[in-house]
């Protein structure tokens, strides 16, 4: 049910509130671009300076307007095991699919410390749950050890992988089993993530360029990997321009330039500079997106 690329989605500003008519709007052109999921209020979703009204605002208007066509993965995690199942609760109560749930940031967690956290959090409702491990941002990682312990949890199905460590996905392997869902959170590897034996990406770039997004993602799934590599040469310069800066702001940038949405974010978050600007611009042309 979770494969292939599942964006995860932008949330649209428009003077600085959530722009819920544009929100439901991108939702349909990711439908019709041929996304294989949707995944609201995580890191690109600006979940950090959502509100908890916001946050949950959000995934109800996404689940709702995608109305079960395709699969919705609602972020719910926090460094608060209290907020996280308040996030998760909600997430079920309006009918997401599953949850992404982040390892919690800052406080830097043991790894006792973590399985006590995912399984508190497996135990509080029934949606299945998917680990997002980003050591980089989350000063915490998850060993594949500690993930086979929570692996055993039966609706703890797999993990965003973001650790930009291709090894990664053999090792998990070994430790959840190969039924384990390993998805991408690394535009630039996926097409490696998948040849070791990852299933899809929950992708930035794909807010921008869905469709080509969703071909790379299919033509690794039919082991058809030389066509997927001619789709991810098109994408890379587009991938690298968009993180030159927070990779949020790059694509938002990458939106407003097709005509799609706001390219506004929040504070402590900042627009594009202007040499960042004609990156994403080059990295557009370059892909077959800008003229």
């Amino acid at each position: 049910m979770f494969k292939g690329s599942m964006p995860a989605l932008v949330t649209p500003f428009k003077d600085g509130a959530v722009d819920f008519d544009m929100l439901k709007q991108l939702v349909e052109w990711h439908i019709d671009q041929g996304s294989h999921g949707l995944v609201p209020v995580g890191t690109t979703g600006e979940s950090p300076t959502l509100s908890h009204t916001e946050h949950e605002a959000v995934v109800d208007c996404v689940v709702k307007a995608v109305a079960g066509r395709i699969p919705v993965i609602a972020g719910a995690g926090s460094n608060n095991t209290a907020e996280a199942i308040r996030f998760m609760q909600f997430a079920q109560r309006v009918g997401a699919d599953a949850v992404l749930v982040v390892t919690p940031y800052y406080n830097k967690p043991t790894q006792a410390g973590l399985i006590a956290h995912f399984t508190m959090l497996h135990d509080c409702c029934d949606l299945p749950i998917i680990i997002y491990n980003i050591p980089g941002r989350s000063a915490v990682d998850m060993s594949p050890a500690t993930m086979g312990e929570l692996a055993k949890l039966p609706r703890i199905v797999g993990v965003k992988d973001a650790t930009g460590d291709l090894a990664r996905v053999c090792a998990q392997r070994i430790t959840c089993g190969d039924a384990f869902l390993q998805i991408s959170g690394e535009d630039a590897t996926a097409h490696g993530f998948n040849a070791q034996g990852g299933i899809g990406c929950i992708s930035v770039t794909a807010n921008a360029a869905p469709r080509l997004c969703a071909e790379l993602q299919e033509a690794t799934l039919a082991g058809d990997y030389v066509r997927a590599l001619e789709i991810q040469d098109r994408l890379m310069p587009l991938h690298h321009a968009i993180f030159t800066e927070p990779g949020l702001c790059g694509v938002k940038y990458a939106m407003h330039r097709l005509g799609l949405c706001s390219e506004e974010v929040r504070l402590p978050l900042m627009p594009l500079t202007s040499q960042t600007r004609e990156k994403v611009d080059a990295g557009l042309r370059h892909a077959g997106l800008l003229n």
